[in-house]
């Protein structure tokens, strides 16, 4: 069976560097993004399974980048927000919302939980 691709936008490289390492150990291909322009051509070229996504990118909002993707209706990768921000779980709730929230700091376990969840 083919590795599952996790698409990892955040522009904190230490994020970025943690999230590869836990990820591949985890049994994962990912693909690290510090920005999101051009998103749509990485998703064409590494065909993620999942998006791991922080809110808060340089330029850039990652709610918006997601309504965007989750506007197609025909797109079906999980997304899933990360931030630092704790009163963002209203997002859940908007038109384009993700597959699921997690909240900065995270734990690992629980950020795992939350990936493996969108594969079942």
């Amino acid at each position: 069976m083919p590795l599952q691709r996790i698409l990892i936008l955040d522009d904190d490289p230490a994020i970025l560097e943690i999230l590869d390492y836990v990820l591949t150990e985890a049994g994962y291909s990912t693909l690290t993004l510090s920005i999101g322009d051009h998103i749509n051509e990485y998703i064409l070229q590494f065909c993620p399974d999942l998006i791991l996504m922080d809110v808060m990118l340089a330029g850039l909002d990652g709610r918006d980048i997601c309504k965007q993707l989750k506007a197609d209706l025909s797109y079906k990768t999980p997304i899933i927000l990360i931030s630092g921000t704790h009163n963002l779980h209203q997002v859940m709730f908007d038109i384009g919302a993700p597959n699921d929230f997690v909240a900065k700091p995270f734990d690992l376990d629980h950020l795992l939980i939350s990936i493996e969840r969108q594969f079942v």
